[in-house]
């Protein structure tokens, strides 16, 4: 049994309406900026722990003009253990832009988001679609893998998006810009929730009777499976190290306070050299400090 290209939005959305979860940045006063603070936080990072830090973050910061009147070392300290730091500098440059260049406000255009610093392709979509309500594809793992397994019978939908992606999205849309955004949302939630990448609900999928990929057997994908990266030991473990000393601390830190974080004195000082270049820590003679 196949099912028409444009019953497979409705359907997905008709499951949303009634499974989809309480999420803060979906609710119908969620301002533009807050969407655009789920979308950063959210790559990357789980839902469960973003959702604490997301209010933290709207209650501190609720308009761009709050956080670009602060220093960025604050949205650093506040970013606390999301992982991925830069992603606040990134925040804090966007809202200084906006301010700058938008009057506080954030653009509905996706040319206009894409100009923003730290915005990609994907958030600038997202944007424009769950705060703006606009017909937009916006594709994650998730939609990549829910379109693959349904239309094309695949596994998985590959690890990046294409244009090809893009362009397999963008068919199922409906035409109308508020039905398309919320389907995008629905396709989304399916596939972190039901369509997922190891163990899928296919009995709970409101598209299992159709889905290409459940009545060709659930063939496994091509390939060696991914492996999970280790963290603990990485660089990058101990780079949040030296950032949990430098976040708890109002005043600067000696360096030897920074290498009590861990054993390694090569692997410390490229830790070190990194966070500095990434503009994520700052040398003030021989302490060190978060930026601004």
């Amino acid at each position: 049994m196949r099912i028409a290209t444009e019953a497979i939005a409705q359907t997905v959305t008709d499951w949303y309406d009634k499974h989809a979860r309480d999420l803060p940045w979906r609710q119908p006063d969620a301002s533009p900026w807050g969407v655009l603070v789920s979308e950063v936080m959210l790559q990357q990072t789980q839902v469960s722990r973003v959702e604490p830090a997301w209010h933290r973050w709207m209650e501190r910061w609720p308009t761009p003009a709050h956080l670009a009147a602060d220093p960025p070392g604050e949205a650093i300290r506040a970013w606390d253990r999301l992982g991925y730091p830069r992603r606040a500098l990134r925040l804090h440059a966007c809202a200084t832009a906006i301010v700058e260049r938008h009057d506080g406000e954030v653009p509905d255009d996706v040319d206009a988001l894409l100009a923003l610093p730290g915005i990609g392709m994907y958030t600038a979509r997202a944007v424009a679609a769950f705060a703006f309500r606009q017909r937009h594809p916006v594709v994650d793992t998730n939609v990549r893998r829910v379109v693959a397994r349904v239309v094309e019978g695949a596994a998985d939908g590959g690890a990046a998006t294409t244009p090809a992606d893009l362009r397999a999205v963008e068919v199922l849309l409906p035409d109308d810009h508020e039905a398309a955004a919320r389907a995008s949302v629905a396709f989304m939630e399916l596939g972190a929730m039901i369509c997922t990448a190891r163990a899928p609900r296919c009995a709970d999928c409101p598209l299992t009777t159709v889905c290409a990929w459940r009545l060709a057997g659930s063939p496994p994908a091509d390939g060696p499976s991914r492996r999970t990266q280790r963290y603990h030991g990485t660089d990058r473990y101990v780079r949040g190290l030296m950032m949990a000393v430098l976040r708890a601390s109002d005043e600067p830190v000696p360096l030897d306070r920074l290498d009590e974080v861990w054993p390694d004195a090569q692997q410390r000082q490229r830790a070190l050299d990194g966070l500095l270049a990434d503009g994520l820590a700052r040398r003030r003679g021989a302490m060190f400090t978060l930026p601004g």
